[in-house]
């Protein structure tokens, strides 16, 4: 009689990339590390070692420069899933029951981990503060029910069981929750308010990044803003969503011409420079980028009551604006 054995099954991920002309002669590793920007460049080094990296479907080194029309294609095993464990991270907490929470999250926590951080986010302190999250919505994102980016501040609802958090999902889904941001961009917009309904997906070639793709590619994105205040070369907005893509209102504006002030991944090349000093070490110092998420509306997944929650602007997006107020004001009419 044979004797039994047990077998772990990893899942795999297969990418493959062409080789532009403007990136002939670069290091495959440094290529590839802006190409997969959800896998840290030890990892990337790892691949590369077990020949899972292949260029033309020849296993290669690291630093080999790439040639125009290449085509780069990468294996990437999948990891086991991560035990999460509960950290005493300080939350500011806006609300609270038995059911639901609402935090203000600062700018730079990042809400649940992934490849580049491993510690230290919102879904550690959750565990720690509300041990009923855990297992919520998935093991990796203790009743998170949506989420910010990193750089960006204000309200979440958390669920604190199963039965919130698939009422609260259902909300989100529904677009029966408000969820309004401040934002300060560049450039003086057009008009005091508008719509910007644009599908959105992940971006071709840099996978950390979303991007703008034709209907029918990308999943659909509606942002609704209007002007609050107009400078010279700023506009102060309020803007909705409709819908919840990653990154959709940074992109969003960014397509208009119009990138989040701070927003060095959706920044254009076309924006101009900062050449007021003092403006310019404000938004030095404005950790992540200047988007706040203010307003946060839903009915209780419980009681039905309704329940709407604001939050002030931060510092360090106010200084910026109050620097702005006194020294750039412009026009407010449509423009």
């Amino acid at each position: 009689m044979r004797g039994s054995r047990t077998h772990s099954v990893v899942s795999e991920r297969f990418e493959s990339f062409s080789v532009e002309p403007g990136e002939a002669g670069r290091r495959l590793d440094l290529w590839l590390a802006e190409k997969l920007g959800d896998v840290s460049r030890t990892r990337l080094k790892a691949l590369v070692e077990e020949g899972r990296v292949r260029v033309d479907g020849r296993a290669v080194k690291a630093s080999v420069r790439l040639k125009a029309g290449q085509r780069v294609g990468v294996t990437i095993p999948s990891r086991p899933p991560e035990i999460l464990t509960a950290e005493p991270i300080p939350l500011q907490v806006i609300y609270e029951d038995a059911h639901v929470l609402v935090v203000d999250k600062p700018a730079g926590m990042v809400v649940h981990p992934g490849a580049g951080q491993r510690t230290g986010t919102l879904a550690h302190a959750l565990l720690a503060h509300a041990p009923s999250t855990a297992g919520v919505g998935g093991p990796r994102r203790p009743g998170i029910v949506h989420r910010l980016d990193k750089g960006t501040s204000g309200l979440l609802v958390v669920a604190k069981s199963p039965a919130a958090y698939a009422r609260l999902t259902e909300q989100l889904a529904a677009r029966k929750a408000t969820r309004r941001y401040l934002a300060l961009v560049h450039g003086e917009i057009r008009g005091m308010e508008g719509i910007i309904d644009a599908a959105i997906g992940r971006h071709p070639r840099l996978r950390t990044r979303m991007a703008i793709l034709p209907a029918g590619k990308g999943k659909r994105a509606l942002t609704r803003f209007r002007v609050l205040e107009r400078f010279k070369g700023y506009s102060y907005l309020e803007a909705q969503l409709e819908t919840g893509r990653t990154h959709q209102i940074r992109v969003h504006l960014a397509s208009t011409g119009h990138p989040v002030v701070g927003d060095q991944a959706y920044r254009r090349r076309t924006t101009p420079r900062i050449t007021d000093p003092v403006l310019a070490a404000l938004v030095e110092r404005l950790v992540g980028v200047a988007l706040h998420a203010a307003v946060l509306a839903f009915t209780h997944p419980v009681t039905g009551a309704p329940l709407e929650f604001v939050s002030p602007l931060p510092n360090r997006i106010d200084r910026i604006l109050s620097h702005l107020r006194t020294s750039s004001r412009a026009p407010a009419g449509p423009g």
